[in-house]
This record gives C-alpha cells, sequence and structure tokens, in this order.
C-alpha cells in the first residue's frame, strides 16, 4: 500500500539542482572523499598542519552529498509515482 505525500512540492530551484546532481555517478563522491584524505594526509607528512585538516575535513561533505545524490536517483521529483512513498507498516 502506498501513502501520499502532499504537504511537501520540490521548488524549482531544487527540482533543478535534482536534475543536475542525478546525473552525476555515485562513486564519485566516494573517490572524492577519498581523494580529500589523502591530499591531507600528505600535507600532515609535508608539515602544512592548518590546511591539511582543512582539506581533511572536506572528506564528510563529500560523502553526504553522495547520499543526497543516491536519494535523488531513488526518491527525486523525477522518480515513478512522484508523490508517492512505499509504506513499510502496511
Amino acid at each position: 500500500m502506498a501513502v501520499l505525500k502532499n504537504d511537501h512540492k520540490e521548488g524549482p530551484v531544487a527540482k533543478a539542482i535534482e536534475s543536475q546532481t542525478s546525473k552525476l555517478p555515485s562513486d564519485l563522491f566516494l573517490w572524492a572523499a577519498l581523494g580529500s584524505m589523502a591530499v591531507s594526509a600528505s600535507l600532515k607528512v609535508m608539515g602544512r598542519n592548518h590546511t591539511a585538516l582543512f582539506v581533511g575535513q572536506w572528506a564528510p561533505s563529500f560523502l553526504l552529498l553522495g547520499i543526497y545524490n543516491k536519494l535523488v536517483k531513488q526518491d527525486g521529483h523525477d522518480a515513478e509515482g512522484g508523490n508517492r512513498i512505499d509504506d513499510p507498516m502496511s
């Protein structure tokens, strides 16, 4: 059984962002996170501690963007069914 979600509609900005981000491969964000950790470790070894911390803090952001990308692909405004979600309780 499905439940209707009538309480929320995406705005034009969210639709535009979703249409662009859904074109990116999901593993791009994982590689970006791993790359930022590798660059951070290299900077740390070179003694550039503040820059290493700055670059190392990018990894969680890349991973969250990857989660957003995956959600957009699965449940975005262009998902089949549009405004319906599956009700796990039924």
